[in-house]
């Protein structure tokens, strides 16, 4: 299979297999007006499978939510099909608009408009607590 390369854009690499859809989905990829390719399951040395998103066209990503849900993931910047910045995602310190708090006594239970924002509480567990209510966001898997 042959997947052209990108002139300028970005290219998410090691995402785990399975995962790439969800990826593009979360980062609103499909509103875009580039060409975005997600290629599934491809051989890897280092985990085995892996998934890739390249987005062929300037478009900001939310390195946050990148980072909240792979930090093995890489973000490859490209500019005039040259690599320009490999970008390696961290846990960030606060998530705002991500995931929601399940706590039906929490303010944003009550108040629709309000954002949901977390900050890290337990880097190793990566554990999020609410900023409102601080309850621990806990992922349903």
């Amino acid at each position: 299979m042959n997947i052209d390369g990108v002139n300028t854009g970005v290219v998410l690499d090691h995402i785990e297999a399975g995962k790439g859809w969800e990826i593009y989905n979360l980062l609103g990829l499909d509103k875009v007006d580039c060409t975005v390719a997600i290629i599934q399951r491809v051989n890897s040395t280092k985990y085995g499978k892996k998934d890739i998103i390249k987005v062929d066209g300037d478009v900001d990503l939310d390195l946050d939510i990148l980072g909240y849900f792979d930090t093995k993931m890489t973000v490859n910047i490209v500019k005039d099909h040259k690599l320009v910045e490999k970008v390696k995602l961290k846990l960030p310190q606060t998530l705002t608009g991500v995931i929601e708090c399940k706590n039906p006594r929490c303010i944003t239970s009550q108040e629709q408009e309000i954002v949901h924002k977390f900050r890290l509480s337990d880097p190793e567990n990566k554990k999020y607590r609410c900023i409102y209510c601080d309850v621990v966001y806990k992922e349903s898997k």
